[in-house]
């Protein structure tokens, strides 16, 4: 409990109606404090148009009005100290408008909420967490995160897989999932996990993106201090943490943040701009200096209070514009006319450099599904900020292409080169997220051409491509061992097809491109513009042969790619490459380990000097159907040019000790193994 009083000073008020009061947190909502000697909780709730606000809760019976909260100050915040209150208290604010109506509110700011069905707000401590993750966050410190591997697993705590308790829900807590993922993270050889729906919503089916709580991790998994226990273990195992979050829109639902204290404080006032039609959710009004504090606050608090280490943005397209989702009639245009929100753009300005400027290492990433420029351009012009954007024009085109019966895909070539030529516009994450896997859109695997066999060699040539490509990764869960029913919310993974030769082959497919990525640095230090990304041949569209190489800057541990994208054998393909030497062969998709159909490539090639592609060297192998084959190899130092010396007689010749050369590591070989039998539910 806290030994200290908690109040709201006229400095606190002051900055929260500048929009600067950047840990409001820790002043409105619940709190332990002390006073004259007490302890209790201190609630503070902003209303500024209520006649009257009462804390009522379960501590005096519902009882509207044994508890009146005092208003204070012009900002129209009410404050109250409860004595004898403790951890666990269920409450709400009842709120009395002018006119007379009765609204049962949960709290805005609440740091934990009741179970759903059930709306009320609960206390909660948060300061005696003992975290012990602060080498997780010495590793970055100096370094260039761009330059950085990152490989993201997309996940659905509640969907992920069902505990075998028998319980209608079948939830895992945060720490007993956290014993189970980080086995699975750790073998697949993730860097991050990003966590969908983590602040507390009414509706499952929304999967969180309709909060109602957005300072509470939801009550679905356990308390505030089991999430705590979750992202303490990630970081501990070398796991970084992402949240989804959700600034666009909020819930409409009576206890949220709509028309919160009879008026529209949160949303705008005007439908037109307050109102989504499409989605049936509410517009925060980024016009208000309490609203948009509301939000930067609330991404400073899951960094601070909580350690997570990026924020992936929701529906940003749908708050750069005006007219997103709506017709004529139903948006307003800005003051020159045109269809940009300009205070959204101002407050996506404003969050990122308070975030980014305070914690550099912090990700803020933008789901933005169209071509603003500049979303992950430095603030000061028309930068937005971000520090990447997910690249959906990418993942558009190579599930387009991926669909495609190989006979038709030599005039789509262009579908899967167009990326690059634009590759440089901003800080990129090539996503295959959730929304690709739902309504219908099929599973990763069953958008694929042709027999199952074939189906599941089309994924690992195109899951090759996805990581050989620039830019950092991102697969939503199930997606690594070919999931073949779409995604719902509502029950496990389809964790028993690990018991087949394919789905096993596919996951450990997936662990050696994650090995490989993680391995060898010229896979991700260079994603930004063609530094790191050169083609060999974009055009063999007659073939559907791909060839392009990875490069880090340094010469050493280049990594080849020739990726097959028909069921077409061709015998002694011939690619072009930039150096002679030997070319280790490091991964074929092609393997009968995999579920391949057998390779003759073999482990080493010498490249012959002879022109091909407009290079010097060539490779020449069997390719197989649907292969993807990727080697490593050193580029060449040219011999520096001999300038003309003066004869002098020679120094006496110094004995020098050689280095052994040094030895590229043997990329991890992640085990395959199914997770712990489970009991079926209902």
């Amino acid at each position: 409990m806290a030994t200290e009083r908690v109040f709201i000073s006229q400095d606190d008020e002051y900055l929260f109606g500048q929009g600067t009061h950047y840990d409001i947190y820790q002043k409105l909502g619940s709190h332990p404090s002390v006073e004259n000697g007490k302890k209790g909780i201190f609630f503070a709730v902003w209303a500024p148009n209520a006649a009257s606000v009462h804390v009522v809760g379960d501590f005096n019976n519902w009882n509207d009005t044994m508890h009146p909260m005092h208003r204070q100050g012009e900002m129209g915040i009410f404050t109250l100290f409860v004595p004898g209150l403790g951890e666990g208290e269920l409450y709400k604010y009842l709120i009395t408008t002018p006119a007379g109506e009765r609204l049962y509110k949960a709290d805005p700011y609440a740091n934990w909420a009741e179970l759903r069905p059930g709306t009320a707000s609960r206390t909660v401590d948060l300061s005696d967490f003992k975290w012990s993750d602060g080498k997780w966050f010495d590793h970055f410190k100096g370094k260039d995160i761009y330059e950085e591997p990152l490989a993201i697993y997309e996940c659905q705590i509640g969907s992920w897989m069902k505990h075998p308790d028998g319980t209608e829900d079948g939830f895992y807590n945060y720490r007993d999932f956290a014993d189970r993922i980080v086995d699975y993270l750790k073998e697949m050889r993730y860097t991050h996990i990003e966590l969908m729906g983590i602040a507390e919503h009414p509706f499952d089916g929304s999967w969180g993106y309709q909060v109602t709580g957005y300072y509470a991790p939801t009550a679905r998994y356990g308390t505030p201090k089991d999430f705590m226990y979750l992202v303490n273990k990630l970081h501990k195992n070398g796991i970084g943490v992402i949240l989804d979050w959700v600034p666009a829109h909020f819930c409409p639902d009576e206890h949220g943040l709509s028309r919160f204290d009879g008026s529209c404080i949160y949303e705008h006032p005007d439908p037109r701009k307050g109102e989504h039609p499409d989605w049936g959710t509410k517009i925060f009004n980024f016009e208000r200096n309490e609203v948009r504090n509301f939000l930067i606050a609330n991404a400073l608090f899951w960094i601070r209070q909580f350690h997570i280490d990026g924020l992936r943005v929701d529906a940003v397209a749908s708050m750069l514009y005006l007219d997103y989702g709506k017709q004529a009639g139903q948006w307003v245009p800005n003051k020159n006319g045109g269809n940009e929100n300009l205070d959204a753009i101002a407050f996506f300005k404003h969050l990122n450099s308070v975030v980014r400027g305070t914690y550099p290492q912090i990700l803020m990433i933008a789901e933005e599904s169209t071509a603003w420029p500049n979303i992950s351009g430095p603030i000061g012009g028309d930068g937005l900020g971000f520090t990447y954007k997910w690249n959906m024009g990418w993942m558009h085109d190579f599930c387009e292409y991926m669909k495609l019966d190989p006979v038709m895909r030599g005039g789509a070539h262009h579908m899967l080169t167009f990326a690059m030529s634009y590759n440089g516009a901003e800080q990129y994450i090539l996503p295959l997220s959730h929304d690709e896997v739902v309504h219908l859109k099929c599973s990763m695997v069953q958008k694929m051409p042709g027999y199952e066999v074939d189906k599941y060699a089309n994924l690992r040539v195109g899951y090759t491509f996805m990581f050989g490509h620039a830019g950092k990764k991102l697969l939503f869960m199930g997606q690594d061992f070919g999931q073949e029913r779409e995604w719902s919310e509502q029950r496990e993974l389809d964790w028993f097809l690990l018991d087949r030769d394919l789905n096993r082959g596919m996951k450990e497919y997936v662990g050696e491109l994650l090995a490989l990525y993680r391995d060898y640095p010229a896979m991700y230090k260079k994603d930004h513009g063609f530094d790191g990304f050169t083609w060999i041949n974009a055009d063999d569209k007659d073939r559907s042969v791909y060839s392009f190489y990875r490069k880090d800057g340094t010469g050493k541990n280049c990594v080849l790619f020739v990726l097959n994208f028909t069921p077409m054998e061709w015998k002694g393909y011939k690619t072009g490459v930039p150096a002679g030497g030997e070319y280790r062969h490091v991964l074929d998709s092609a393997e009968t380990r995999f579920g391949g159909f057998g390779t003759g490539v073999p482990k080493k090639i010498k490249a012959v000097q002879e022109n091909c592609d407009y290079l010097d060297y060539s490779l020449t192998m069997d390719l197989p159907p649907y292969a993807a084959e990727v080697f490593v190899f050193d580029l060449e130092k040219k011999a520096p040019a001999k300038k003309a010396v003066a004869a002098k007689k020679p120094a006496a010749k110094k004995t020098v000790a050689k280095k052994a050369p040094a030895k590229k590591p043997a990329a991890k070989k992640p085990a395959v193994k199914k997770p712990a039998a489970k009991k079926k539910t209902k």
